[in-house]
């Protein structure tokens, strides 16, 4: 890693454990002296100013994400494709991605500051949805992208193609398409396969098919997948990380590709991903 002159600070809004935290972390980084960014929840827990979560990675060396998985998916997309490392923080909850802890934070820190840290890449996967053959919204996602019914409990249609080739009209509560990074979140929920995160993949999951023989397909990095909304009452959404997303129309496409951006997430040096299957999943429990 490059020398750290500047850090980023992003955290999860309304979190006890931060407002105790965050005044500690910004002494700690200005001793060595380090320049700081901060996003609003971290200068509110500070008592200042803060920026747009979008503005504080311009500049920056490093970002810790304070929060849970969820924070850091928003972080991921904030980044905007810049190769910046994120310092994955857990404060709480399952934190299958935030691997390290508050009692880690410092000793962490102390060795990432030392360029002495693992970095895990996670690809990332673009999605667009196109109307009329126009692009109406783009995003990169690190976890999944979810085509779902809104409201009614009712099936949607929806026609995926794999490149050239027609795979299925899927008749289903919804389609996931995850990324290995988000193949153990909603997509395993749903039934779908774990993939070690440097298996260059995209997971179709079905969500409750209504066709016993549909099942998960895991199919190259290299694809690009196109389901497109045979549903009429324009009653399906597209959910990217859980986060944002876009109203679906009938005849909409949703295109998913791997992206061209990579996220760098800082591991703790000695800890694996089968160590965190066992610890976060409780792998081998009985």
């Amino acid at each position: 890693m490059p020398i750290i002159k500047t850090v980023g600070i992003i955290s999860k809004p309304n979190a006890p454990a931060a407002g105790d935290l965050v005044p500690k972390l910004i002494e700690w980084l200005r001793k060595r002296p380090i320049e700081l960014r901060m996003d609003e929840p971290t200068a509110a827990y500070a008592g200042v100013r803060g920026l747009a979560r979008e503005e504080v990675p311009e500049g920056c060396d490093l970002i810790i994400v304070l929060g849970g998985d969820g924070t850091l998916l928003s972080a991921a997309r904030a980044i905007g494709g810049r190769e910046v490392p994120l310092f994955p923080v857990n404060l709480g909850g399952l934190g299958f991605l935030t691997a390290i802890t508050v009692d880690e934070l410092f000793p962490e820190l102390e060795r990432a500051l030392r360029g002495e840290h693992r970095i895990a890449k996670r690809r990332m996967m673009h999605v667009e949805v196109r109307r009329e053959d126009k692009v109406i919204a783009a995003y990169d996602a690190l976890n999944d992208a979810v085509i779902t019914k809104i409201a009614i409990a009712r099936m949607i249609d929806l026609d995926t193609h794999i490149d050239e080739q027609f795979v299925c009209a899927y008749k289903a509560d919804g389609l996931i398409i995850a990324t290995p990074t988000g193949s153990t979140a909603y997509s395993l929920s749903a039934g779908g396969p774990i993939i070690f995160p440097a298996v260059p993949s995209l997971c179709i999951t079905p969500i409750c098919p209504h066709m016993l023989t549909n099942r998960p397909l895991v199919v190259p990095d290299t694809s690009v997948i196109r389901v497109t909304s045979r549903d009429p009452d324009e009653s399906v959404y597209l959910t990217v990380d859980g986060q944002v997303g876009n109203p679906i129309r009938e005849q909409d496409v949703v295109v998913c590709h791997s992206s061209h951006f990579t996220l760098h997430l800082i591991r703790p040096p000695k800890q694996m991903f089968f160590d965190v299957l066992r610890q976060k999943l409780k792998w081998g429990e009985r």
